[in-house]
């Protein structure tokens, strides 16, 4: 299965997905702003970024915008979906502008989510 990264603030949800994700059979790494998810990003290489948009220190559009314009081709080519509150059609397009692959809004739907990951994956070429 698949090296996930979670960047998410909000305690609640990073337990709940990082737990129902680990029991699909994914590696989940967990930061918690955005300026940690860039910074694990780049060390772990993940196959995979779940990235909030709304953090303290770096939000997810700064931290998606940071991994695409990475010097690294392996970090730029990192696909991310965008998980977020924000629900309209312009917030969906402002994180795909920033960098974001895909956009998942909360509250997260697990199932579809699952399949946005194993789609993002297969794009990318990795093992779903």
């Amino acid at each position: 299965m698949a090296k996930l990264l979670l960047v998410e603030d909000t305690q609640e949800i990073w337990d709940f997905l990082s737990r129902r994700l680990g029991r699909r059979g994914h590696e989940v790494s967990v930061a918690n702003d955005g300026q940690t998810g860039v910074d694990k990003a780049r060390a772990e290489r993940p196959d995979l970024i779940l990235m909030d948009m709304n953090m303290p220190v770096m939000d997810g559009w700064t931290a998606a915008r940071t991994l695409k314009d990475d010097a690294d081709p392996t970090v730029r080519s990192i696909p991310i979906i965008a998980l977020t509150a924000h629900a309209l059609a312009t917030d969906r397009e402002k994180a795909l502008a920033a960098g974001c692959d895909d956009y998942h809004a909360k509250p997260v739907d697990f199932s579809k989510l699952l399949g946005q990951i194993d789609a993002a994956l297969a794009g990318a070429g990795a093992a779903a």
